[in-house]
């Protein structure tokens, strides 16, 4: 027979019970939206944020201009709040790269007979989904040429006054609007005059010139394409189709990568990509008419140097900067413009070329803006010197170069 009573002690005793439990967190209620969807989101809002500026630039001032501006402010501020909103939209933790590299590596170093320990760091931090799908694979590269290239044996590590497990660690952090990765480990460092060898037979630089080379110019050579140090060909080195790729990769997301080493003490590979790649800052220079950007990320500086200082001979024009003949490129002769020549001193551009730091020869320096990059039109996403577009406050498009496929 049913007992109330019991029924309502039994429930009493339960409610006490559960109530003792530690209660778990109810998870944050989530949606899953498309990328392609947050991108024409986010290109709403930048259409949004040019819209305003526009408005303000044409807006008549009277009696009331500072209280516009005040409205106008509030707007900037709004909107300005969104677009930084949707951009944590489109990010990610850097976990979704890297969760994988300790297990590569160990896999990499039982085929050659080594031990590896992998630390990563900074994991928890955000990038743009978009580059953290295209950066697995440089990633991975570097990861296993430092197990492979540079770790040495158990044998030899030991012989070295080393632990026999080889460290390597993996930092990220965050710098301004960039996030910073560094691979380090402890093996043996890089053989700067294996290097110099290689790239000597493979006719990179003169045997004459190659002895004065400093040591990160020396360093530097390893993007170059084809070339490669190592004795044997494997499924993991050797085939010197890979830092190049991996250079290429890191720039093409606007950020750069350098290489450093210590003999018997290690290499350092750093890399730097922006957090968001929609939104860049950039330089805007003028040649013929026309206004360009630039990324700023490859301006070392702008300067200007008196006309007479430029030498041209066989085509080639170049000017000394720092002690140093460096090339000079009119840019808007690699652009198919016609230059416009003024008298007086020449506007130039330190950028990195492809690894090669070059003079970049325009008619003036408009300014430094973040701006908002779009896609390239389909019409001419064939010409690889440019890399996106946007669109300035006055509402004239202007396109974004991509610095190595200038030449």
């Amino acid at each position: 027979m049913h007992d109330p009573a019991a029924a309502e002690d039994t429930a009493a005793a339960a409610s006490r019970e559960g109530s003792a439990l530690p209660r778990m967190p109810a998870p944050a209620p989530t949606v899953r939206v498309r990328t392609q969807s947050l991108d024409r989101f986010l290109g709403t809002v930048g259409e949004v944020i040019l819209s305003a500026r526009q408005l303000r630039r044409v807006t008549v001032k009277g009696e009331d201009s500072a209280e516009q501006a005040e409205q106008f402010d509030q707007v900037e501020r709004c909107v300005n709040e969104l677009q930084r909103r949707v951009l944590d939209l489109r990010t990610a933790p850097l976990t979704r790269a890297m969760e994988n590299l300790p297990r590569v590596a160990r896999q990499v170093a039982e085929s050659l007979g080594k031990r590896v320990d992998v630390q990563l760091l900074g994991t928890e931090l955000e990038l743009d989904r978009s580059t953290l799908d295209r950066l697995n694979e440089p990633l991975l590269h570097i990861i296993r040429n430092a197990v492979s290239h540079g770790l040495e044996s158990v044998e030899d590590r030991i012989r070295s006054g080393k632990t026999e497990v080889g460290q390597v660690v993996i930092e990220a952090r965050r710098e301004k609007n960039s996030i910073v990765i560094e691979v380090n480990d402890d093996g043996r460092g890089i053989d700067l005059d294996a290097v110099r060898d290689r790239a000597v037979s493979a006719g990179l630089i003169h045997e004459g010139l190659a002895e004065d080379l400093p040591a990160e110019e020396i360093v530097s050579l390893i993007f170059r394409p084809g070339l490669s140090t190592a004795k044997q060909v494997s499924e993991v080195s050797g085939r010197g189709v890979g830092m190049d790729a991996v250079k290429a990769t890191i720039e093409s997301l606007g950020g750069s990568i350098d290489l450093s080493t210590t003999a018997g003490q290690g290499t350092t590979t750093r890399f730097e990509v922006p957090i968001t790649a929609a939104v860049q800052r950039v330089v805007l220079v003028e040649m013929a008419g026309e206004c360009v950007a630039l990324p700023i990320t490859k301006v070392e500086r702008i300067f200007e140097i008196d006309s007479h200082l430029l030498e041209e001979s066989g085509g080639e024009a170049f000017a000394t900067i720092g002690g140093d003949p460096i090339p000079v490129l009119d840019l808007a002769r690699c652009l198919a413009l016609e230059p416009i020549r003024n008298e007086g001193p020449i506007s130039l551009a330190l950028t990195d070329v492809r690894g090669e730091i070059v003079a970049l020869r325009v008619d003036r320096f408009v300014s430094q803006q973040e701006v908002y990059v779009k896609p390239v039109p389909k019409l001419l996403a064939s010409l690889k010197t440019l890399a996106g577009m946007t669109t300035l406050d006055d509402g004239s498009p202007v396109f974004l170069l991509d610095l190595k496929h200038l030449v």
